[in-house]
Order: C-alpha cells, then structure tokens, then sequence
C-alpha cells in the first residue's frame, strides 16, 4: 500500500543521512582529528607528571600500623601457644581480624589516580574514533564480485587494522581495572598481616609498575594515531574508490 511505501522511502532517506553523517564525521577524523590528537599526546609525553625518573616520589603511604607483639607470661602459656599456632597451621594460616580500619578509609595513591583520571579520557576518545571511522570504511565496501578486489582488500586490511587498534585500546582500560583490583587485594592482605613486610614492598612495587604502564600507553595511543593517520591517508583512493569503475572521489 502507499503508506507502507511512503514508510520505506523515509527509512531510505534516514539511512542515506546516516551514511552522510557517518562519511563526514570519519573524513574529518582522518584528515584533522588524528593529527592533532596525535600532537597532544606527543605534548602530554613530554608533562612533568609523566616523566618522573625518581619513583619513590609517586609512592603512597600505607597507614596501618605494626601491632605490638603478645608477650607470654610463663612457659605453660608457651606451650599452649605453640600447640595453638600448630592447629593454625594444619588447619590454614589465619591473620588479625580486621573490622575497622584504624585511620579510617586506606586510600588509593592519590597520584597514579589523577594520572589515571587524565589517560582514561583519552584512551575512550581513540576506541569511539576508531569505530567511527571503521564503520566508514565498511560502508565503502562493494558489493561483492569476481576479479578487481585489490582495492576492496585494502579496505578489509583498513577495516582489520582500526577493530585491532580498538581491542588494543579496550585492554589498556582491563589493565587499569586490574591495577586497582590487585592493589586492594594487597592493602587487606596488609590490614591482616601488618607484620609482614613484604606485602609493604609488593604494593610500592605495583604502583611503579602502574606508573610506567600509564607512560607506554600514553606512547601507544599517539602511535595509533599516527599509524592510522599514515596508513588511511597513503590508501585513501584505493578506500573511497576500490573499484576503478566507480564513481569518482570523494576526496
């Protein structure tokens, strides 16, 4: 009926402005936002915040306390704990109760967050470009034929390159996630063992790991940038036209 063919022409017309949209959005991606987020990387690596050589100057205090150890008044109380401390052992290594921690809520490190809080944005921008401009590329893609697919196979590779660089990027924010997990684990470990000081040293010694991770991947999210700004724009032809018999260029 007409009203059905009226509703196919409008669903038409909202998907030919979606494609125009899209085709707008991922050419000035290309051609203006990747250079110049790749710039502000490259600036932000060379930040005072990012380039500290001593570590101990991100390291973040613990504020638990080492209890005072229990004193045995005579040699019977001795045995007793000694026959106690076997039972634990057998039965599995138990630590101090913790209800309450003593200086209120342990802190994270106030640094390595506010870096954090500065690489997270940045790292979310590359995973929402690449998928504008995946989506762009996929739309150019022919339909499929025999023969003259040279250019279609540069479109895949493009299209392969930019879902890489997408899951490269969403690793990057499981990693973090994976930080502040591992990091919690320890400081209870710590509220449980307070005598043990190794678990001091692991947390000092993740929290520097964290702070070089941060700067790598402040490093590789510019060199994404880069790559997918240099590869789209030495293949743009073959990518806006695959096929010889289309269409002229957009570009």
């Amino acid at each position: 009926c007409g009203s059905c063919c009226n509703y196919g022409a409008l669903v038409c017309l909202q998907v030919d402005a979606f494609r125009e949209r899209i085709t707008s959005e991922a050419e000035d991606l290309v051609a203006n936002f990747f250079p110049k987020k790749l710039l502000e990387l490259d600036h932000f690596l060379k930040d005072p915040s990012i380039n500290i050589t001593e570590l101990k100057e991100i390291h973040s205090e613990i504020n638990l306390t080492v209890p005072d150890p229990i004193l045995l008044s005579n040699l019977h109380d001795g045995l007793e704990a000694q026959n106690a401390k076997k039972r634990k052992l057998e039965d599995g290594v138990t630590g101090t109760k913790v209800f309450v921690m003593p200086g209120g809520m342990m802190k994270s490190n106030a640094n390595l967050v506010d870096l954090i809080e500065k690489v997270k944005p940045e790292i979310r921008t590359l995973i929402e470009k690449c998928n504008t401009v995946k989506m762009w590329v996929q739309l150019l893609i022919p339909r499929i034929e025999d023969g003259n697919n040279f250019g279609v196979s540069i479109q895949e590779e493009t299209v392969a390159e930019l879902r890489t660089v997408e899951g490269e990027a969403a690793s990057y924010l499981d990693q973090i996630s994976r930080y502040y997990i591992t990091r919690a684990k320890l400081v209870s470990k710590i509220a449980k063992y307070p005598h043990v000081e190794d678990y001091r040293r692991t947390v000092t010694e993740i929290d520097e790991k964290e702070y070089i991770s941060l700067k790598i991947i402040v490093s590789e999210l510019r060199n994404q940038y880069v790559t997918l700004h240099d590869m789209i724009l030495k293949n743009i032809e073959k990518i806006k036209r695959p096929r010889s018999s289309n269409a002229d260029a957009l570009y």
